[in-house]
């Protein structure tokens, strides 16, 4: 096998409390995130030598800085690998929007490397180097639905919450994850996740409990900035969505939806509005 294409899927935050800031200036979290089936293609081909990476979108850029780059890089360095790699990334999960558009870029080339060049590197070392790279590419790795405590890397399965139907909605906005946290006053939150609660929830599927109940306390932040996120949760919830909220640090809204009939009657409204906009179902875990 010389080449592969493997789907790098988009995740959303079903709650997100930060509970303290760290001496390594990292913020300790306990957040609950899902995958969805929104997701970048990404294609790896074995070449002489080198890291040769473009994507569809022009403006990403193609060197060092970019997330898929460095989790090649990092193969390369740690592992007796001998050739090259062509990386193509069609991206379709929006930037800088809260979805870990990136990392989840990064965890696909982690993981194509790995069965390219047959190193034999475990799930959970794999884990491991994704933390090197960055906070949510672990998590990107595992997929499916899970509790994310630390700086997001320490990661417990739960019970699968797939086939869940959401219609999400993303502002002509883009917002720094850096910049939000740096902002976020931990002694300013009034109101926090239940998460103890939510994970009961989703022990039971029950959508209903669990869409009522999401709470993301980096909207604090980044919705007194941008206020179009409350316009849109408040949207989402009047054509019909159980509940809504914002995806990481944002900007990008979702709404839970009991069934896909009026996940698709809430998108056919909303995409006609100024937000870009797409619908799609939560994912089982994939390892």
């Amino acid at each position: 096998m010389d080449s592969l294409v493997l789907n790098a899927n988009a995740k959303i935050n079903l709650s997100l409390d930060v509970l303290g800031k760290r001496q390594d200036g990292y913020h300790e979290v306990r957040m609950i995130m899902q995958s969805i089936n929104l997701h970048d293609e990404i294609s790896i081909e074995v070449v002489e030598s080198g890291i040769d990476l473009t994507c569809n979108k022009t403006w990403i850029p193609s060197g060092n800085s970019n997330i898929a780059y460095k989790s090649a890089a990092l193969l390369m360095k740690k592992y007796p690998i001998s050739k090259g790699v062509k990386i193509r990334i069609n991206k379709n999960i929006p930037v800088a929007a809260g979805l870990a558009g990136g990392s989840t870029d990064a965890a696909a080339v982690l993981k194509g490397m790995n069965n390219l060049f047959s190193l034999g590197i475990s799930d959970d070392e794999l884990m491991v180097l994704g933390k090197e790279i960055g906070a949510d590419v672990p998590f990107c790795l595992m997929g499916g639905t899970a509790l994310a405590e630390g700086i997001g890397e320490k990661l417990t399965c739960l019970s699968p919450f797939n086939d869940i139907s959401v219609v999400l909605a993303k502002p002509r906005v883009s917002v720094s994850t850096a910049w939000v946290y740096g902002n976020l006053n931990l002694e300013k939150i009034t109101s926090r996740p239940d998460t103890n609660f939510l994970l009961k929830a989703i022990d039971n599927k029950d959508i209903i409990g669990l869409a009522k109940n999401m709470r993301n306390v980096l909207e604090d932040v980044t919705v007194d900035k941008y206020p179009v996120i409350e316009e849109i949760k408040d949207v989402l919830v009047k054509n019909g969505a159980l509940g809504s909220l914002m995806s990481g640090s944002g900007p990008t809204v979702f709404g839970i939806f009991e069934d896909k009939h009026s996940a698709k009657k809430a998108y056919s409204t909303l995409r006609n509005e100024k937000w870009e906009c797409y619908i799609a179902e939560t994912l089982c875990e994939e390892r």
